[in-house]
C-alpha cells in the first residue's frame, strides 16, 4: 500500500498493478458524476445550461484520466522505457499532481510528431503476435509502444480537461430592458490543491458591443477570470474584483464546483473519521473510496449606483452574505452545499457511526447495481 512508504504528499504509484487499480477506481467514480450533477442541478433554464456545461467538463476529465491510464499502462514493467510512474497527491486530493496535467498539455502540442514516429495500432498488434509466436515471451516493448500510441491518439482527439480551461461564453438572451445576458464558464486543475475546479458565472452586459464580439473586453475578461481562478480566493473577492474592473458587466451569480478530494483506504491518507470508515467498510477492491463534491454559490442581492468621475455613475453589485448564518460571511459565499459520493458498504458504516462532521453533508450512495440514491 502507498501509505507504508509515504515520504511526502506526492507519491508515485508502486507499479503497473497499482496503476491499473487506481485508474479502474477513478473510471468507476467518474462514471457516476454526471448523474450526481443532474441530481444537483436547479430545475430552471439556468440550471439546464449549467448542467450541460458541467457534463462537458466531467466528460473531459474522464478523457484525461483515460489518456493518463494509457500513458502509464506499462509503468514499472518497462522501467528502461518508462522510468517513472504516475504521481498522486495522497493527502489533499487523491488526484494526480498538477505537473502531470502540465506534461499532458505539453505532449498534446507535439502529438503529430509522436504519432508520426509510432506504428499504427494494427501494425503494433501484428508485431505483438509475431513476437509471441517467435520469441515465446511477453512482448513488453510492443505493449509499451501500443500504450503510447493510444495515449497520443487520445490527446489528438482533444476534448480533454486541461490544467487550464479558458473561459467560454453562452448567450442566454436579451432582457426586456435591452441588457444582454450571458453565462461564462471556465475551469482549472487547481495547482494548490490538485483538484479539478469548475466555475460558472451569469452576468448582464450593458456595453455597446456584445461581449463575445468585443475585441477589447472579451480577451480582458478571459485573462481576468483565469488569473482569479484560485481555490484560496473567496467567491466574493472574485466577484467584487470583476465588478470593479468591468463597469458594463454585472455579475449576478458566481458558482464554483470542487470535484474532490477523493479518499481511498488503499491510495490516500485520511486523518478524520472517514479513515476508519473506509478501512472498516471491507467493501472489496474498488469499493474503498469516497469523493467529496462541494458547490459554492454567490448571488447578487441588490444593485447600488456609485459616482465615478465628475459626472458619471456606475452600477455596483451588493452580494448576499448571510452574516447571521453559520459561515457564509466568513467563506465569502451566499451558500455552500457539501456532498459525498461513496459506495453502499462505506455508507452503511458511516450511517452506523454517525460522526457529527457529516450531518450537513448530502450523501450520494452507489449501490451494487450502480444505482445512485440520495440521502440527507
Amino acid at each position: 500500500m502507498i501509505k507504508t512508504a509515504l515520504t511526502s504528499d506526492h507519491v508515485p504509484l508502486a507499479d503497473a498493478a497499482a496503476t491499473r487499480r487506481y485508474f479502474a477506481k477513478f473510471d468507476r467514480i467518474l462514471g457516476h458524476l454526471e448523474q450526481v450533477a443532474e441530481m444537483n442541478a436547479a430545475p430552471d433554464a439556468i440550471g439546464a445550461v449549467e448542467l450541460d456545461v458541467v457534463g462537458r467538463y466531467l466528460r473531459g476529465l474522464s478523457a484525461s484520466f483515460e489518456a493518463l491510464s494509457n500513458k502509464y499502462l506499462m509503468a514499472g514493467r518497462v522501467s528502461e522505457l518508462l522510468p517513472k510512474t504516475l504521481q498522486i497527491d495522497v493527502t489533499d486530493s487523491g488526484f494526480p499532481i498538477y505537473s502531470e496535467l502540465l506534461q499532458m498539455a505539453n505532449d498534446a502540442h507535439q502529438v503529430e510528431q509522436h504519432l508520426g514516429a509510432l506504428p499504427s495500432v494494427s501494425e503494433l498488434k501484428k508485431d505483438m503476435v509475431r513476437h509471441i509466436l517467435n520469441e515465446l515471451s511477453v512482448p513488453k516493448k510492443q505493449q509499451f509502444a501500443l500504450s503510447q500510441r493510444l495515449y497520443y491518439e487520445r490527446l489528438a482527439a482533444r476534448n480533454l480537461f486541461w490544467a487550464q480551461n479558458d473561459p467560454k461564453i453562452i448567450w442566454l438572451g436579451t432582457q426586456d430592458d435591452g441588457r444582454r445576458k450571458y453565462a461564462v464558464h471556465w475551469a482549472t486543475y487547481d495547482s494548490q490543491v490538485n483538484i479539478p475546479t469548475l466555475y460558472f458565472m451569469v452576468l448582464e452586459d450593458t456595453g455597446e458591443t456584445a461581449l463575445p464580439r468585443d475585441e477589447m473586453r472579451w480577451p480582458q475578461v478571459q485573462s481576468h477570470l483565469m488569473a482569479q481562478a484560485v481555490s484560496a480566493l473567496k467567491l466574493v473577492t472574485i466577484a467584487q474584483g470583476f465588478d470593479q474592473d468591468f463597469d458594463q458587466l454585472h455579475p449576478k451569480l458566481l458558482r464554483r464546483l470542487h470535484v474532490g478530494p477523493m479518499y481511498s483506504d488503499h491510495f490516500t491518507l485520511q486523518s478524520g473519521p472517514l479513515a476508519g470508515i473506509l478501512a472498516d467498510a471491507a467493501g472489496g477492491i474498488g469499493n474503498d473510496w469516497a469523493l467529496a463534491w462541494t458547490v459554492e454559490t454567490l448571488t447578487s442581492q441588490r444593485v447600488e449606483t456609485q459616482r465615478k468621475g465628475f459626472f458619471g455613475s456606475v452600477e455596483r453589485e451588493i452580494f448576499r452574505l448571510d452574516h447571521f448564518g453559520k459561515s457564509e460571511a466568513e467563506t465569502g459565499t451566499s451558500e455552500i452545499k457539501r456532498a459525498l459520493i461513496l459506495p453502499q458498504r462505506p455508507y452503511q458504516v458511516l450511517k452506523e457511526r454517525d460522526p457529527p462532521g457529516f450531518h450537513g453533508v448530502r450523501k450520494f450512495v452507489v449501490s451494487e447495481g450502480d444505482q445512485i440514491l440520495s440521502y440527507r
